[in-house]
C-alpha cells in the first residue's frame, strides 16, 4: 500500500477531500521524522510506538580486502506495534489460513 492508497482510503472513509488528507498525512510523517531526529519517542495508544534504538559501537570486517573497520555507535528509528495491533494482524493471518 502506498501513500496515495492510504490517502484515498482515508478520504473514502471520512468524506474529507483527498488533498486535505494528503496534507494531513504528510504533516504527520514530517512530525514523526522531526521528533525522532530530536530523539523523542512517539507513543500512539492502540497503534504502536515509534522509538529510537541505540546501536553500540562494533567492529566489522571487509572480507574481500581483509580489513577491519569500526562502526560508531548510532541511533536508528524503529516501530513497535501495540498488542492490539499485533493481535489483529495475527488474526488476519489465521482467517486467511481457514
Amino acid at each position: 500500500m502506498t501513500k496515495a492508497d492510504i490517502v484515498k482510503e482515508i478520504a473514502d472513509k471520512t468524506g474529507i477531500e483527498p488533498n486535505i488528507v494528503l496534507i494531513t498525512v504528510e504533516a504527520f510523517m514530517e512530525t514523526v521524522k522531526e521528533s525522532m531526529a530530536n530523539e523523542q519517542n512517539i507513543y500512539l495508544r492502540g497503534f504502536g510506538s515509534f522509538i529510537i534504538k541505540q546501536r553500540a559501537e562494533k567492529t566489522a570486517r571487509n572480507i574481500s580486502r581483509n580489513t577491519t573497520l569500526i562502526i560508531p555507535a548510532h541511533n536508528i528509528p524503529a516501530f513497535k506495534p501495540s498488542k492490539s495491533f499485533m493481535a489483529r494482524v495475527a488474526g488476519a493471518e489465521n482467517e486467511e489460513e481457514a
